[in-house]
């Protein structure tokens, strides 16, 4: 028995080894070839054509990509199958040649030969194909508690959702912080913000957005924002390559009603300008995310009458959706209530949760 336990170990061996030499001993493919018009020629892998633009991956830059207008391109040379998605309607998959006069010769396994297509007839080359609403989002929190000589509690729970459609995005974001030291209250306020934006174009749209406050020790039973007007996304994803990708920012500016609810002081309600803005940047695959959101709200009557909260922070990615971060909120109210003050800052550090069902290759 021992003796066919080795004979058996010996040729799984062999076998391993025999299969690790050819893997190593197997030519990589071919690159693949494109050229322009213009006479120069690109050599690397073709990742996909979409929106009239063809994307490649080149050997010099393999963490990079390389853009070019597909109505630049003279000649295709692809040596890996990839689906072509013809105008007309049909999907060819397999590899291509060159034709001549600007053709492409699709050799695809089902037709048992090839096929010869105008250039400008084909649509897509291997599109990433999105669903047709992407959800992001995520859940953060965190809690502190001393017993003893000391008996402070606080808590904080941060979460953000947007829901983006080719026409819409719906942005939810909501905040609620508490704190207490020896059952005496020391820190509650909640914030919540709900926004839709109808895009227009690809780049302007139209918002509507609330914004909803409350904070015990701003004398603010609840502040109300009602605000629209238009927008305009100067970043979108994919607008760059490499570290810069996934990157976004747009800009604001509308009209809002704008009123203040106090315990004590006398409410007071105004008409006034919105102006606010976005950047996020997430990083060698998303494992670190940098973003910035602010909203300005200044009277349209006295320009020395304002509101900004402002949101600096940076998220990382811990394990697979699990993510912890750090938050710096600042909330400045030029005309506070009597016997408050005009600047908040918090200071958050977080663990949580977040999602992304964005397709990604």
């Amino acid at each position: 028995m021992k003796n066919l336990f080795a004979v058996l170990m010996l040729c799984t061996a062999i076998l391993s080894g025999g299969v690790a030499a050819l893997a190593a001993d197997a030519p990589p493919l071919p690159l693949d070839v494109v050229t322009l018009k213009n006479g120069s020629t690109i050599y690397g892998e073709v990742l996909e054509m979409a929106g009239g633009i063809l994307v490649m991956k080149t050997p010099s830059s393999p963490d990079n990509v390389m853009k070019v207008k597909w109505s630049d391109v003279a000649k295709l040379e692809v040596n890996h199958p990839i689906p072509f998605h013809l105008k007309e309607g049909s999907t060819l998959v397999g590899t291509a040649t060159a034709g001549t006069d600007g053709n492409l010769n699709i050799q695809s396994e089902p037709l048992k030969g090839s096929l010869t297509v105008p250039l400008d007839a084909i649509g897509a080359v291997n599109p990433l194909v999105q669903p047709p609403v992407i959800y992001t989002g995520s859940i953060t929190g965190a809690y502190s508690q001393t017993t003893g000589n000391s008996h402070l509690k606080n808590a904080s729970l941060l979460g953000d959702f947007v829901a983006r459609s080719e026409q819409l995005r719906l942005s939810i974001n909501g905040r609620y912080v508490y704190g207490d030291n020896a059952n005496t209250l020391v820190a509650r306020n909640a914030r919540g913000t709900i926004k839709l934006d109808f895009f227009v174009t690809k780049r302007f749209y139209w918002f509507a957005s609330a914004y909803f406050e409350n904070d015990r020790f701003q004398d603010l039973k609840m502040r109300t924002a009602l605000a629209s007007g238009p927008g305009y996304q100067f970043i979108d994803r994919g607008d760059f390559s490499g570290i810069l990708k996934d990157m976004t920012f747009y800009t604001e500016a509308g009209v809002a009603f704008f009123n203040e609810d106090f315990r004590i002081a006398n409410d007071q309600s105004s008409l006034r300008a919105r102006i606010s803005m976005k950047w996020n940047w997430p990083i060698l695959d998303d494992r670190i995310t940098f973003y910035h959101f602010n909203e300005f709200y200044p009277s349209m009557e006295n320009a020395s009458n304002y509101f900004l909260t402002m949101d600096n922070g940076v998220r990382f990615k811990i394990w697979d959706g699990f993510v912890s971060g750090f938050q710096v909120t600042t909330r400045y109210n030029s005309r506070p209530a009597p016997g408050t003050g005009d600047t908040d800052n918090l200071y958050l550090f977080t663990l949580g949760y977040s999602f992304d069902t964005t397709r990604k290759r």
